[in-house]
C-alpha cells in the first residue's frame, strides 16, 4: 500500500475535526438575596404628663405668662388632688411612665415632655413646642379632672381653631386621634364617658380653643382628662396601681390604633 504524503494526510484530519466547540456559557448565579427594603424610623409620640410636682412651691414662675396661640395664658398650673392628697400631677407623671414602657415594646420611640415629679414646668407653651420640634406623629397630655363630686367619666379635648390659626393643618388628624382614644380608653377601663361638661362634640368628646398646648400645636395632639379625682369612686380607682396600668393600656391602645392608620 502506497503511503500519502505527510502534507495530505495532515489536511485530511483538519477537515474532518471542523472547528473548536465553543465554551459553554457560565451558569446564572443563583440565591443571591434581593436589596433589602429601607426600613421606616419609628413614629415618635410625645407623652405630655400635665403639671409638675414642684410648681406649687413656684407660684410666681409658673404665674408667669406665656404664647397660648393668638393670647397669653399662666406658664403651668398646681393641678388637682383626690380628698386623701394623691396628686394630679403624680398621677398623670406615673401613667406616663406605664404608657411609654408599653409604647416602646412595639417600637414606638417616646419623648416626654418632663421626666421627673418633683420640678417646675416645662410651661404650656415649651411643651407644645417640644412635640413640634419632634416632628411628633402624636403628642398625648395626660390629665386627670377636678370636677364637683357628683361628676363622673373621663373625656377626651380635641384641638378647636386656634384664636391665631396655627393648628389648623392638624385639625382633622387631631379629631381622629381623639376619637381613637376615646374608644380605647373606655374599653380598657371600663369608666363611662363624661356627660357633664357643656359643648359636647359627643359624650366624652370635646374641643377647647383656650389651650396653649392644642392650640400651638404643629402636630395631632389631644388632652386626656381621665376621670374625676374628686369623684370618691374614681379618687379610689386612681390611687390603685392595677387600674392605673390599664389607664396606661387604654392610652397606648388608642395611640397604637392612630398610628396603624396615619403612618407608613
Amino acid at each position: 500500500m502506497r503511503r500519502l504524503p505527510v502534507l495530505l494526510l495532515v489536511a485530511a484530519l483538519c477537515a474532518c475535526s471542523g472547528p473548536a466547540p465553543a465554551a459553554p456559557a457560565a451558569p446564572p448565579v443563583s440565591g443571591a438575596a434581593p436589596a433589602a427594603a429601607p426600613v421606616p424610623p419609628a413614629p415618635v409620640v410625645v407623652l405630655d404628663p400635665g403639671h409638675n410636682g414642684g410648681n406649687a412651691a413656684h407660684p410666681e414662675q409658673i404665674a408667669a405668662p406665656v404664647p397660648a396661640g393668638g393670647f397669653e395664658k399662666p406658664c403651668n398650673t398646681t393641678g388637682t388632688a383626690t380628698d386623701d392628697g394623691y396628686p394630679e400631677h403624680a398621677y398623670a407623671f406615673d401613667v406616663a411612665l406605664r404608657v411609654a414602657d408599653l409604647l416602646r415594646a412595639g417600637g414606638v420611640t417616646v419623648v416626654l415632655t418632663r421626666t421627673d415629679d418633683t420640678g417646675v414646668g416645662p410651661c404650656v407653651d415649651a411643651r407644645a413646642a417640644l412635640a413640634n420640634d419632634a416632628g411628633a406623629a402624636l403628642a398625648v397630655s395626660i390629665h386627670a379632672d377636678g370636677a364637683p363630686t357628683t361628676a363622673t367619666g373621663y373625656h377626651v379635648v380635641e384641638p378647636g381653631p386656634a384664636p391665631d390659626g396655627g393648628n389648623a393643618a392638624v385639625l382633622d388628624a387631631s379629631d381622629v386621634a381623639a376619637r381613637d382614644l376615646l374608644a380605647a380608653f373606655g374599653a380598657a377601663t371600663g369608666l363611662p364617658r363624661a356627660t357633664y361638661l357643656g359643648d359636647l362634640v359627643e359624650p366624652g368628646l370635646t374641643r377647647r380653643t383656650d389651650l396653649a398646648g392644642l392650640n400651638l400645636a404643629r402636630t395631632p395632639s389631644v388632652l386626656l382628662e381621665s376621670g374625676n379625682m374628686r369623684n370618691a369612686g374614681e379618687a379610689a380607682l386612681m390611687t390603685d396601681p392595677a387600674w392605673r396600668q390599664r389607664a396606661a393600656q387604654g392610652v397606648a391602645d388608642g395611640v397604637t390604633a392612630f398610628l396603624a392608620r396615619n403612618t407608613p
